[in-house]
């Protein structure tokens, strides 16, 4: 279990919105129809809906502390960001794992076996922010359309990086399909007048992981030095 936890999230943290869509034979056939809004408008509503994207332009750092649960077991989780820097260190029964990359380069750190960051990954995580939703560009995808899941509207977003499922009431994004699993955005909490995942629930590679936020930090508490 213990080597399974880390890459697997490690996975879903870079799939959004940067990898490929891995299509679903068995999934469930939902209504689909055109949406009446352009890709642009389902993101800067959802910028919007975060607390604006001045307010998330202004987040040069950030701290996350979080808690995930998998296979009954509990791994507690406190991640530094600045700029496209960011550091997470991981704990599990007494053991740490860490994962680093410093704007040129990083590794996994778990429990003594260090692996590089593949050089596949690098240039993306070059173009990292503080905030993972600022990495939406209404031209990287193809078209838009609504789905109803639960009796309720979404638009969805769709290119070659997965589909992209926002609520078409308040904006959020709820869910998110792409090459290395599901991921369900359960519930928002609010610091600092922007919203971020609180409750997150994701499946992929026969697991389920859940994670939840109990603390933010806005831009205070993080230097260069923490990425040495």
């Amino acid at each position: 279990m213990k080597k399974i936890i880390i890459p697997f999230f490690c996975a879903v943290l870079f799939s959004v919105p940067a990898s490929a869509q891995k299509k679903d034979a068995a999934s469930v056939k939902t209504e689909t129809a055109k949406s009446k809004l352009t890709a642009n408008e389902v993101i800067d509503k959802y910028f919007k809906a975060l607390g604006g994207k001045d307010k998330l332009d202004g987040v040069k750092s950030i701290i996350t502390e979080n808690t995930m649960s998998a296979q009954k077991m509990e791994i507690t989780m406190s991640t530094k960001r600045l700029g496209n820097k960011f550091k997470s260190v991981q704990s599990l029964m007494g053991q740490q794992m860490v994962q680093l990359f410093d704007g040129e380069k990083g590794y996994f750190d778990q429990m003594g076996t260090k692996i590089d960051i593949p050089a596949d990954k690098i240039a993306e995580m070059k173009k990292g922010k503080p905030v993972d939703a600022l990495a939406f560009e209404g031209t990287t995808f193809d078209n838009v359309n609504v789905e109803k899941l639960d009796g309720k509207d979404y638009n969805v977003l769709s290119s070659g990086k997965g589909k992209f499922y926002f609520d078409a009431a308040t904006g959020l994004l709820y869910k998110t399909i792409a090459g290395e699993g599901t991921v369900i955005i359960k519930s928002y909490m609010t610091v600092d007048g922007m919203k971020f995942p609180a409750d997150v629930e994701a499946e992929g590679s026969g697991q389920k992981v859940s994670i939840k936020t109990t603390k933010i930090v806005i831009n205070s508490g993080v230097t260069d030095a923490d990425f040495k």
